[in-house]
């Protein structure tokens, strides 16, 4: 993997996994997300009806143009929540698509009745994720796309718990403005291995989507290139 011109490009590798091995907190976290019963590696690309997904793709982007998020980060979240399945309860109260408990859409920051139905039920989610990064994570230090994912972090198990793990990372010497690598080994001590890997499964299913589609837009571009060509 490295060239035998590069001895210490390989000494510090070989540093680093000495440092990070399982076993070692962050060496767990990464072992975890990627090896360790992770149901992201299951192809997340829809194999059901068509319409049945345009359907869902024209609610995310309507919901994700509206409170400013990309619209393929909503999906993977549908699809971390509920493989996007609409009919899907959870012993908790979560119901839906994106299972969002009936009194937190009811709440007066979001405002939402009905989630039963599937526009409500997404409306309801998009409108609480923008709730919980413009009302907690909203500080200028913190990159856009961490926003996001302090935000998702706090949809799975509350804003409460990702503040103090933010102000743990600090203490541990972590940039609490950073999840990735940061207030994720936080978050692992002080909350557990759900919300980091609900986080990072997210992530994956969102780059999955997305070179999906450039996927999808490369096919048409040949195809249109060799019927005009």
């Amino acid at each position: 993997m490295v060239r035998k011109e590069n001895p210490r490009l390989r000494n510090s590798l070989n540093r680093f996994l000495k440092r990070h091995r399982k076993g070692t907190l962050l060496g767990n976290i990464y072992f975890n997300r990627y090896y360790k019963k992770n149901p992201w590696i299951k192809n997340p690309i829809w194999t059901g009806k068509d319409e049945r997904l345009e359907q869902y793709k024209r609610l995310f982007k309507k919901y994700g143009k509206k409170y400013g998020f990309d619209w393929l980060l909503i999906m993977a979240m549908a699809y971390q929540e509920s493989g996007l399945n609409p009919k899907k309860r959870n012993p908790s109260g979560a119901i839906g698509i994106m299972q969002i408990r009936p009194d937190t859409a009811r709440d007066k920051h979001v405002g939402i009745e009905e989630v039963e139905s599937l526009e409500n039920n997404i409306h309801a989610a998009v409108k609480y994720l923008a709730f919980l990064r413009d009302r907690y994570f909203s500080d200028p230090n913190i990159r856009v796309r961490d926003r996001v994912r302090f935000a998702l972090a706090a949809y799975n198990a509350g804003p409460l718990k990702v503040m103090k793990a933010r102000r743990l990372a600090k203490k541990m010497g972590l940039n609490p403005d950073r999840w990735f690598r940061n207030v994720e080994v936080a978050a692992l001590r002080l909350i557990g291995q759900e919300t980091v890997r609900y986080v990072s499964n997210i992530n994956k299913y969102y780059l999955i989507y997305h070179m999906a589609i450039k996927w999808e837009e490369s096919k048409l571009r040949k195809k249109k290139k060799m019927t005009t060509g």
